[in-house]
């Protein structure tokens, strides 16, 4: 009888599912519903999981051939968590073997397609995660856009605002970053900006979708937007630092994930060229795959041992 791994990766809207064989040949991959504490009720949450087994049954032939599943979620440094989500596995029926880890480790296990390495994550948020050979784990930033996740979309749509309302007024010169951000806002004037900004229903992800502006106005060459590109490399620079150190992979491997790195060229180069300086035989690169796979490899690990 053929035995089943699954690996789920819970993102902030939605879970990526990959069933694989126990020789690890992928035989199903799907989407469902968001299963993060941090941001769904329990109802939505509890569905999500009987629609996720309901697939996961129906790829393996029945849910006892499914021996091993890991789950990468967000929020599981919380106990409660973690116990809340394993509770939701019991409950779909699902009798077999569940790992519950944190999804910055399923992602660098998918990035290295190892369980080892370095991850350097800048997306709406920022976080840098290592574990080394020897299983010795160190994660540095990733605690929240109020006192953290410097050098994220976040902090870049935050200093794309701050850049605007100080062109206006006059603290720093000219720069294309305002137009670019009136059209984006359809705003046309400070005052709304700042209706904008602190509105209520204006969350983290809002002021991160402005990032992408950072990019175009590079390209332009506009000063302001280029110190914010050095600014976040920077930042991120800084983040990667003690991972690095305190893991001793100077000589290891950093896999760089999220829209920041993958999608600003500037931003990307800089920090690249930094780490370079700092630890020349330290080899960065792009995800060779995603945290689902990296769920995946992780339980067939698990199930081989």
């Amino acid at each position: 009888m053929t035995r089943y791994v699954a690996g789920l990766d819970g993102g902030g809207t939605k879970t990526a599912v990959v069933v694989a064989n126990e020789s690890g040949h992928v035989v199903h991959t799907f989407t469902s519903g968001a299963i993060n504490y941090n941001g769904q009720d329990a109802d939505s949450i509890q569905q999500s999981f009987q629609d996720i087994f309901q697939g996961i049954s129906e790829a393996c032939g029945g849910l006892e051939h499914c021996e091993q599943i890991v789950i990468g979620a967000a929020g599981v440094s919380n106990p409660t968590v973690t116990t809340r989500l394993e509770a939701n596995v019991r409950e779909c029926g699902y009798q077999g073997k569940v790992y519950i880890t944190g999804d910055q480790e399923t992602a660098l296990c998918g990035a290295h397609d190892r369980e080892y390495g370095i991850i350097m994550i800048a997306g709406t948020g920022s976080i840098c995660y290592g574990k080394n050979e020897d299983g010795k784990i160190h994660r540095a930033g990733g605690l929240g856009h109020l006192i953290d996740d410097e050098g994220s979309g976040y902090s870049i749509g935050r200093d794309l605002l701050s850049a605007l309302v100080q062109s206006q007024d006059g603290r720093i010169g000219e720069t294309v970053i305002t137009g670019m951000v009136y059209e984006q806002l359809q705003l046309t004037t400070v005052q709304q900006i700042v209706g904008f900004v602190y509105n209520k229903e204006t969350n983290k992800k809002d002021i991160a979708a402005l990032a992408p502006i950072l990019s175009k106005a590079c390209e332009l060459g506009d000063e302001t937007a280029l110190a914010i590109a050095a600014k976040s490399a920077a930042a991120l620079f800084e983040t990667a630092v003690p991972v690095v150190e305190k893991l001793s992979m100077q000589q290891g491997s950093l896999a760089m994930v999220g829209s920041v790195l993958l999608n600003n060229s500037h931003v990307r180069s800089a920090f690249v060229q930094k780490l370079s300086e700092r630890y020349p035989d330290l080899t960065c690169m792009t995800a060779k795959k995603d945290a689902a796979s990296g769920a995946v490899l992780m339980a067939l690990n698990r199930l081989n041992k």
